[in-house]
């Protein structure tokens, strides 16, 4: 009999840059596309701490290297990615939240997070696609959403917003770019443990809030959302663009 065989997770002969990574799930992110064979490009702002990553990486003999990059500066960012591309995966996983009661909004707060959150990461999305156009590559970009994209939260009005956006655009860019090989999805987190999420796990009644709405039961890990990285970057999901993979442990089944 002639069986089906499994599409590869490999990421041998891939380039893959991912922004947010001197942390958290962007940092896992990049372990994980390193893991799998991509040759990783580690980008963030805070250039003296991804070097170090990426001589801890290099220990592992995995294929990394450090880009020092502020996504909210459009122009710089779309320059670095033309220089160093084209990428043939993107994670993007730099973000921002700035909580707080939607009548506490400030505008600063506002202005600040849908700079990271929506500008920069649509320019971002648009640098790394246009570099594969360009190039007349296929590839697969892949932006860090949240479950927040799907719902509501305390305190995360301007955070939902912004995700909300992320979902939006993903879909018009992947319906653009399907033509072209090139793949735009979403991975949606439910509360994660890093950095960001540690003033939320300071307050026991928003601990309490967070492991009540997820069914499984337990708060998220980095390692959660690695292996989702590797199989949207690789070929084994071909056939996915425009989709949100929700890694909720069931908060948004309601």
């Amino acid at each position: 009999m002639n069986f089906p065989r499994t599409p590869s997770f490999s990421l041998q002969g891939k380039r893959a840059l991912v922004t947010g990574a001197s942390s958290g799930i962007g940092l896992a992110c990049a372990v994980a596309l390193a893991e799998h064979g991509a040759d990783v490009t580690l980008a963030a702002r805070s250039g003296d701490k991804l070097r170090q990553i990426v001589d801890d990486m290099a220990a592992e003999n995995w294929s990394a290297s450090a880009l020092e990059l502020d996504v909210s500066d459009v122009a710089a960012t779309a320059k670095a990615v033309a220089n160093a591309g084209p990428f043939d995966v993107l994670v993007n996983s730099a973000g921002l939240a700035r909580h707080a009661p939607a009548l506490e909004t400030t505008e600063a707060d506002f202005d600040a997070v849908q700079a990271l959150n929506i500008k920069g990461a649509y320019f971002l999305t648009k640098a790394v696609a246009d570099g594969l156009v360009k190039a007349g590559r296929g590839g697969s970009l892949i932006n860090i959403s949240s479950q927040m994209a799907k719902v509501g939260g305390i305190d995360r009005a301007v955070y939902s917003a912004t995700k909300h956006a992320v979902e939006g655009f993903t879909k018009s860019m992947a319906i653009e770019w399907g033509p072209k090989g090139v793949r735009v999805n979403t991975i949606c987190p439910t509360f994660i443990v890093t950095p960001l999420t540690k003033q939320t796990f300071e307050r026991p009644e928003r601990k309490a809030w967070v492991e009540e709405k997820i069914k499984l039961g337990r708060i998220g890990e980095v390692e959660d959302i690695m292996g989702a990285a590797v199989f949207l970057a690789s070929e084994a999901s071909a056939l996915i663009t425009g989709s949100a993979l929700m890694i909720d442990g069931g908060w948004t089944a309601d």
